[in-house]
């Protein structure tokens, strides 16, 4: 299979995923987007394209649904545990006429069933644990059975402390074991410049600068790592395989929320492909281009804290 390297710091990005943290112990600074409880998402990202040798250019448009929701287990004053199963489907929608060699990753056969693990344990009025843990198999289940499909996972424990009211730093550790184990440091910096502007970073996942227009909506210019791998069926083998690209979204995002209870959250923007794999002879030709996201939310119920 071919596949272009990334350098140190993409390899880093490819490994982190996104995980909402719990703000009802208050991590988190004044004019941040809110915590999303429910999660609908779809995005669209066209214009790739591939060959084989001896072939046309084949031309498709990436295109993905996920949903999750978050159940909490525990909440109390010191600890709060949410448990978030997530679902993705993605299909590769392909735009050209003829042989079509990866013709069954089209028709939503890509997917991802997956658990997430979140802690919050305060340790003072300005402090914090943040653990975090994900579960996934993801795969063509078109071709592939749900046992011949080997367990991911992404294990993650930071320290954030607040600094003060515009100001918050964390570092953690974080273990990434998919095709191999590889262990990572994690830095957070969220900074309030005024009452309507700030910065927020996760690294290695996310840098953004955020403007907040009113207090129901928020305009980021970010930056976010975007990764997807997926085992499947080598083409004209029984041998398993895998599908893995890495990303970089560049753009423009939207957040409106509505009320108290809902929100809307658009992007758009340029999606900087790093590496990409396809399957054994696939050529990558054309793998950036724009992106475009529409994810609908529903805010966290207020939930009595237990005394």
């Amino acid at each position: 299979m071919q596949f272009r390297s990334p350098g140190p710091f993409f390899v880093i990005l490819t490994l982190l995923s996104a995980h909402a943290v719990c703000q009802s112990l208050k991590p988190g600074l004044e004019g941040m987007a809110p915590s999303k409880w429910l999660t609908i998402r779809n995005t669209h990202a066209p214009g790739k394209t591939y060959r084989f040798n001896g072939t046309d250019t084949k031309r498709f448009t990436q295109e993905e649904y996920f949903m999750r929701a978050w159940v909490p287990l525990v909440h109390n004053k010191k600890v709060t545990v949410l448990l978030g199963p997530n679902y993705r489907a993605e299909q590769l929608e392909f735009k050209s006429t003829g042989e079509n060699p990866v013709s069954h990753m089209e028709g939503w056969n890509l997917r991802t069933f997956a658990m997430d693990l979140n802690s919050v344990v305060k340790l003072d009025s300005s402090s914090w644990f943040i653990f975090t843990s994900h579960i996934n198999k993801s795969g063509d289940f078109g071709s592939l059975d749900w046992q011949e499909i080997p367990v991911n996972f992404t294990l993650s424990a930071s320290f954030l402390r607040k600094k003060s009211l515009n100001k918050e730093v964390g570092i953690g550790v974080m273990m990434n074991k998919s095709f191999r184990v590889t262990v990572l440091p994690v830095f957070i910096f969220n900074y309030n410049f005024s009452n309507s502007s700030g910065l927020e970073m996760m690294l290695p996942k996310k840098i953004a600068f955020r403007k907040n227009i009113s207090p129901s909506d928020i305009i980021y210019f970010k930056s976010e790592a975007v990764s997807r791998t997926y085992y499947l069926r080598k083409f004209n083998e029984d041998a398993l395989g895998v599908c893995r690209r890495v990303d970089i979204d560049m753009g423009v995002s939207y957040n409106r929320k509505i009320g108290n209870y809902a929100g809307v959250e658009i992007f758009g923007g340029y999606r900087q492909n790093i590496s990409n794999r396809l399957i054994e002879g696939a050529v990558p030709v054309r793998t950036s281009g724009l992106a475009a996201t529409i994810e609908f939310y529903v805010q966290p119920p207020k939930f009595k804290k237990r005394k």
